[in-house]
């Protein structure tokens, strides 16, 4: 199996080189309006932004949004019936001539998303860990002064359309492998996920100092739960890659775009520094998370009624029996078309790897 990877370096308001219902999945972090850092780059698409922020910010707000309005009905355009676009957005404060005010960006993206005719589904707060000792701000202990700390993220979830349809015995199939643990399922479907956020700080930048990137595992866990081996995942707000790093370990396809050209200097230099045995080990961590759940459960007393023997281990429920997990064999360099490949390997029988001996007695 071989999946491919590319970028646009360009304006994802207009996905002209993506066809028209051909994306499986968008996830994708976009610039979020009001807050300081993306002021450059939102006043770059529209020049009255800037002479606005200071004195009629809720304009400013506006016009910001309506900006992300045209990348979000690109990716209604390029979105299959039935596929999923999921956007992690935080809401924004600022103190503006002594006024200090919430922007709710989150709240304005679904609105604009229902009205191009996304089907909006429950969505997740990302509360991120934090050690800061100081949960508020203001007038500390005085009251009717102070405002309480965002300390969330929203990633939102919508579907084009209606469920998606598996009806051919090959797209069934695809589907059973890429399912998941019945473990994974009741962290990843809950409604708050607790993930510590990533390093912020962008190595010899030409443009910028922060990433503003989600941690690996919000794309990661989205990825598992919204699309299957095969399919392709858009980020229009490609940043430094994140999202086409997990489509990769995933046996997914991807594309990704960004405005901003250094981002693709980034990008390559990620790509071409992830080490096949690192990946591997990482794809193997899932299994070894699961081996350990098994044990634990076993030793506990309780029962476990289903087996997969492509993994030769045990499992929660019938619709596992069928999953699989696929190795990295190679990934090749971006071509001069901005274009990788991704070669896998389908493994068929996890218990012939070299390291995974000796975990099978005790779980099976």
């Amino acid at each position: 199996m071989e999946t491919t990877h590319g970028y646009f370096i360009d304006n994802s308001n207009n996905m002209s080189s993506v066809e028209n219902d051909s994306v499986d999945l968008v996830v994708t972090s976009p610039p979020y309006p009001m807050i300081e850092m993306w002021d450059k780059i939102m006043s770059a698409q529209n020049e009255a932004i800037a002479s606005l922020i200071n004195t009629e910010p809720e304009k400013a707000f506006e016009l910001m949004h309506k900006e992300l309005d045209r990348v979000w009905a690109e990716c209604y355009r390029v979105v299959k019936p039935g596929g999923f676009l999921c956007i992690n957005i935080g809401d924004a404060t600022r103190t503006i001539n002594g006024t200090f005010r919430l922007f709710s960006n989150h709240s304005r993206i679904i609105d604009s998303c229902l009205r191009l005719g996304f089907i909006g589904l429950p969505n997740i707060i990302w509360r991120k860990q934090t050690n800061a000792p100081n949960k508020f701000m203001g007038s500390g202990m005085l009251p009717c002064g102070a405002y309480v700390t965002l300390e969330h993220e929203w990633i939102l979830i919508f579907r084009k359309g209606d469920k998606r349809a598996f009806k051919s015995a090959s797209s069934k199939k695809d589907r059973q492998q890429s399912a998941f643990f019945w473990e994974e399922r009741n962290v990843w479907f809950s409604d708050v996920w607790e993930v510590k956020g990533t390093k912020q700080s962008i190595d010899k930048s030409k443009s910028r100092e922060r990433s503003a990137a989600f941690p690996f595992e919000i794309p990661y866990r989205l990825i598992n739960m919204y699309s299957q081996m095969g399919d392709v995942v858009l980020d229009p707000f490609m940043g430094t890659g994140t999202t086409i790093q997990a489509s990769i370990l995933l046996g997914r396809n991807s594309i990704g775009y960004d405005i901003d050209p250094h981002m693709g200097e980034i990008l390559r230099s990620s790509i071409s520094s992830m080490s096949i045995d690192r990946c591997n080990a990482l794809i193997k961590q899932r299994f070894d998370n699961h081996v350990k759940f098994i044990k634990d459960r076993k030793a506990s007393g309780k029962d476990i009624k289903h087996f997969n023997e492509v993994m030769n281990v045990p499992v929660m429920t019938k619709q596992e029996e069928n999953m699989k997990l696929c190795y990295l064999d190679s990934i090749s360099s971006f071509d001069d078309r901005d274009m990788c490949r991704v070669s896998l390997d389908d493994h068929s029988s996890m218990s012939a790897l070299p390291s995974h001996e000796g975990l099978f007695a005790a779980v099976s």
